[in-house]
């Protein structure tokens, strides 16, 4: 039973005219007044980082009537974040919303990302928001293409010597095609995702290595490459 002060207690009761719930937010192809956690669903995003901001996480969950059916948890920049993300997979299944919201996942990061995922959800941002049925569990693997690799975007560069491609969303840099101004203009690559699988189906190495190198940009020297380097030793 509520207590009241003596202010409010000594007070008369006035009627409230407005009383219509929650403003209606998209879900999943419908509009839906959320009352309670059971009554979110989507599937969607969250970005978080750590304190000392050495390392970040990218989350994403499919909801379905509140409760976790599916996550999928990326980290970059800390060797300590991937085996918490490994640990925080196995907690987030199965949990409401809230439960999640509430519960240590370990890292900083990953339980900024699920504040963040939450703000999304709780607010009818989700990237299904407008989708009819939301999307089935094992959906957001689609974000990690061939390999089931995430993807990932790794340069570096210096004022004294310039800029070195390492990784790129097609895979595993292996030289850069320099023009004639040292500018780089193409490069070869391995995609690992795919060399890994043709490992795993009883290619050998060597050969499911070179089958699986491609280029891009202005890579031959008929396309105006004048040098190549390899970007982690030169």
């Amino acid at each position: 039973m509520s207590e009241f002060s003596h202010e409010v207690e000594s007070m008369c009761s006035v009627g409230r005219g407005p009383n219509h719930g929650p403003a209606p937010i998209p879900e999943e192809g419908k509009w839906v007044k959320a009352y309670e956690i059971k009554d979110l669903a989507g599937l969607s995003h969250g970005v978080g980082w750590c304190a000392p901001q050495q390392g970040c996480c990218k989350l994403t969950l499919n909801v379905k009537n509140g409760v976790i059916e599916e996550a999928l948890v990326e980290t970059l920049g800390c060797s300590g974040m991937t085996h918490s993300a490994a640990m925080a997979a196995e907690i987030l299944q199965g949990k409401t919303l809230l439960e999640a919201l509430n519960t240590d996942l370990v890292c900083d990061a990953i339980n900024v990302a699920m504040r963040e995922i939450f703000k999304q959800l709780a607010y009818g941002r989700s990237q299904t928001a407008f989708s009819e049925g939301g999307l089935p569990i094992g959906a957001s693997l689609e974000d990690l293409g061939k390999g089931l690799r995430s993807q990932v975007g790794t340069i570096f560069a210096t004022k004294a010597k310039g800029v070195r491609y390492l990784d790129i969303a097609e895979g595993y840099i292996l030289s850069l095609a320099l023009d004639a101004n040292d500018e780089i203009i193409g490069y070869k690559f391995v995609h690992l995702g795919k060399m890994m699988d043709a490992v795993r189906a009883g290619i050998d190495p060597k050969e499911a290595y070179e089958k699986n190198i491609s280029r891009y940009g202005r890579y031959g020297e008929e396309d105006g490459a004048v040098k190549y380097i390899d970007p982690r030793k030169e």
